[in-house]
């Protein structure tokens, strides 16, 4: 009983990587915390019966496994100022943004968790690129331009699928991942009846369907506008870390930017 008991807790160690934990109090402490809500919310939304809650923080809690499943299978090592950024990325996204309600009670939520996956991603970017670099298998060299195209383009294709995936849970599933704006302004060639003509529509005041006032103050866009938007503050994210990784390669020194470049294992 007592090998089995120490065998559990070891196995438990390895999953909360504490060994390595314990080098980075910080880190450490991130974890830690996050984990104990995460588990105190699971069991509120047990005793309260709101599986989708639970669903939500037993998939977070999943999603805080990648850092180490990217150190162990994939010998990938991840800075830890980069995997702390990860862990409450995820956290804010999925806890506080749908369980918290921040997306509808701070408007710019969305918008600034966007920003820093396009800076997130064009990090994971730039770091592939210069693993193959590296590689004595890969027959790869290239110049820090290219390596900044990569980094750019993969954070985007990352940002494009997400909202992919966002478009696809309102359409399936019912959800409104996809924002719903209100505007004030429209126009369109589909209202005017006639071809190549668009009407314009100013100064809306109110949204009504089947003859009922949605009590809105203009019209609904139903999800274009946050789509767009979000790409756009993704997009900014990657340049901002492109802009700075070119210049860094250029003169061949990383800086700061070594905090967000994952790295190959030796």
């Amino acid at each position: 009983m007592k090998k089995r008991l120490k065998g559990f807790f070891q196995r438990l160690a390895r999953w909360l990587n504490v060994r390595e934990m314990r080098q980075h109090k910080v880190k450490a402490g991130v974890y830690i915390v996050i984990r104990l809500i995460l588990a105190l919310l699971i069991i509120s939304g047990i005793l309260n019966g709101k599986w989708e809650n639970v669903m939500t923080c037993a998939l977070t809690l999943g999603l805080l496994t990648l850092p180490l499943f990217v150190d162990r299978k994939l010998s990938v090592a991840l800075p830890s100022v980069l995997e702390i950024i990860v862990v409450l990325f995820v956290f804010a996204a999925n806890v506080m943004g749908e369980l918290g309600a921040f997306y509808e009670k701070i408007p710019i939520w969305d918008s600034i968790l966007h920003a820093v996956n396009g800076f997130i991603c064009a990090g994971v970017g730039f770091g592939l690129t210069d693993i193959l670099n590296r590689s004595e298998r890969v027959k790869l060299s290239l110049s820090p331009m290219f390596v900044c195209l990569f980094s750019f383009c993969f954070s985007m294709t990352v940002g494009v699928v997400w909202e992919f995936f966002e478009f696809g849970a309102d359409m399936l599933f019912g959800k409104d991942m996809q924002k719903d704006t209100v505007v004030t302004v429209i126009h369109s060639g589909l209202i005017s009846g006639k071809p190549n003509v668009i009407m314009h529509i100013r100064d809306i005041t109110s949204t009504v369907v089947n003859g009922e006032n949605l009590g809105v103050n203009g019209y609904l866009d139903i999800g274009l506008i946050d789509t767009m938007k979000d790409l756009l503050v993704n997009f900014a994210g990657a340049i901002v870390f492109d802009t700075v990784g070119w210049f860094c390669l250029k003169g061949r020194s990383a800086g700061f930017l070594r905090n967000f470049i994952p790295v190959k294992k030796q």
